[in-house]
C-alpha cells in the first residue's frame, strides 16, 4: 500500500513540474521600452509568432501592459502564479472573444440543465470517498487539446441546438451522441477549425456510444465530488479575465464571476500541501497553458455555485451497453473507460483565434 501511495505522489510531482511554456522575466526586463522590446522579441521566438511591422508595434503596446500586470500580480503572494504564455500580446477582449466567449445565450445553459431528482451517485457515502483521485492516472483522459483539435464531428453535425464554431453546450453534445448512435475517432473525423458539412457516412462509424446523461444537482459541490470520484464530469465555468488568460501554476482561487462562458472537464480532485482542496480541471487551450493544459481550481468555497460557477451546470454520460465492434485500424475502448472518456471529450469549444492573425 505504501509503495502504491509513493508512486501516486511521484506521478503527481512529475505531472506538475512546469514545462518551459512561457518566457521568464524579472523587474529588469520592465525598466525601459528597450528592455521590454528585447523581452517581446524573446517571447516571439519562443512561441514562434511572426508579426508584420505595423501590427508588431500595436502588439508590443499590449504586450508591455500584460507583462507589467503579470509581474505586479505575482508579487501579491497568491497561491497561484501567472506567466507570459502564448497569449502574451492579446488584449483581454481578444482573448475572451477567441478562447472563452460562446455566442450561445447564457440563459440557455440553465434551460438545458434541468433540475431532476435522478442522480445515480446520490447514495454514495462521502466518508467512503478517496481523499485524492486523478482519472489521468487511470487511463480515462485523452490528451489535452488546443481548440484547434476539438471534435469536428460535433461542430459539423451537432447543429440543432449547438452552433458549431460559435460555441455550444455539453448537454446538447451528449444528446447528439445519444441520438446519432455514438461518436467516431478524431483520426476518422479530424478537426479543421471551421464550420463544415456533416459527413453522414463518418458519423455512422462510431467507436464509442453512450446510453444517456444526467445532470449533477446544481449548486452542490458535495454532489459534484461524489460524481468525480466515479468518473470525469463536464462542467461550465466563467473563464474570462487576465488571471485565467495567464494562469501558470498553483491552486486558482479567483477572482471570477458565475457568468458561465466556457466548457471544461473535471478529471479529479485533491488537497494541496497547505490543505487547500482543489478540482483538477482539463482545459482546451493546449498543453502549453497552465499546468500542462490543466488548472487546479479551489473547491469547497463558501459560494454554493462553486468557484467560477463550477457547480452550476455539471453533466456526465451514462453507459450500460457495449461499444460497436472495432473496425480495422480503430481502437476498441474497454466498456468502463469509454464511459469516462465520453465525459471529458464533450466540453465543446469554439474555433480558436489563431496566433499571428
Amino acid at each position: 500500500m505504501e509503495k502504491i501511495l509513493f508512486l501516486v505522489i511521484l506521478l503527481l510531482a512529475i505531472s506538475f513540474i512546469p514545462h518551459i511554456t512561457s518566457v521568464p522575466f524579472d523587474e529588469r526586463d520592465l525598466r525601459s521600452d528597450e528592455s521590454l522590446w528585447d523581452l517581446y522579441e524573446r517571447w516571439q521566438r519562443h512561441h514562434a509568432v511572426a508579426r508584420e511591422h505595423q501590427e508588431k508595434q500595436k502588439r508590443f503596446s499590449v504586450f508591455k501592459e500584460n507583462a507589467k500586470f503579470i509581474h505586479e500580480f505575482n508579487k501579491q503572494g497568491k497561491p497561484y502564479k501567472l506567466a507570459l504564455n502564448k497569449f502574451g500580446d492579446l488584449t483581454k477582449e481578444e482573448f475572451e472573444s477567441g478562447y472563452v466567449g460562446s455566442r450561445v445565450h447564457k440563459r440557455k445553459m440553465f434551460l438545458s440543465h434541468t433540475n431532476t431528482n435522478k442522480f445515480m451517485y446520490d447514495s454514495v457515502n462521502v466518508r467512503d470517498l478517496p481523499e485524492f483521485i486523478d482519472w489521468r492516472l487511470k487511463g480515462a483522459v485523452t490528451n489535452v487539446k488546443d481548440q484547434k483539435t476539438c471534435e469536428q464531428e460535433l461542430i459539423d453535425c451537432d447543429t440543432s441546438d449547438n452552433q458549431g464554431c460559435s460555441g455550444g453546450l455539453m448537454v446538447d453534445a451528449f444528446k447528439f451522441i445519444e441520438k446519432s448512435g455514438g461518436v467516431t475517432t478524431e483520426s476518422d473525423y479530424p478537426y479543421r477549425a471551421t464550420n463544415g458539412t456533416c459527413n453522414a457516412m463518418k458519423i455512422k462509424s462510431s467507436v464509442v456510444v453512450i446510453d444517456g446523461h444526467e445532470d449533477v444537482p446544481e449548486n452542490n459541490e458535495l454532489a459534484l465530488l461524489k460524481t468525480v470520484a466515479n468518473q470525469p464530469v463536464s462542467v461550465a465555468i466563467e473563464a474570462s479575465g487576465q488571471p485565467f488568460q495567464f494562469y501558470s501554476q498553483g491552486v486558482f482561487t479567483g477572482n471570477c464571476s458565475t457568468e458561465l462562458s466556457h466548457g471544461v472537464a473535471i478529471v479529479g480532485y485533491g488537497i494541496d500541501k497547505d490543505n487547500t482542496k482543489y478540482w483538477i480541471v482539463k482545459n482546451s487551450w493546449g498543453p502549453d497553458w497552465g499546468e500542462q493544459g490543466y488548472i487546479r481550481m479551489q473547491r469547497n468555497v463558501k459560494a454554493k455555485e462553486g468557484l467560477c460557477g463550477i457547480a452550476m451546470a455539471a453533466s456526465y454520460p451514462i453507459k450500460t451497453s457495449p461499444n460497436p465492434p472495432s473496425r480495422k485500424g480503430n481502437i476498441s475502448l474497454p466498456h468502463r473507460l469509454s464511459n469516462l472518456y465520453a465525459a471529458e471529450l464533450v466540453h465543446t469549444c469554439p474555433c480558436s483565434l489563431a496566433q499571428g492573425t
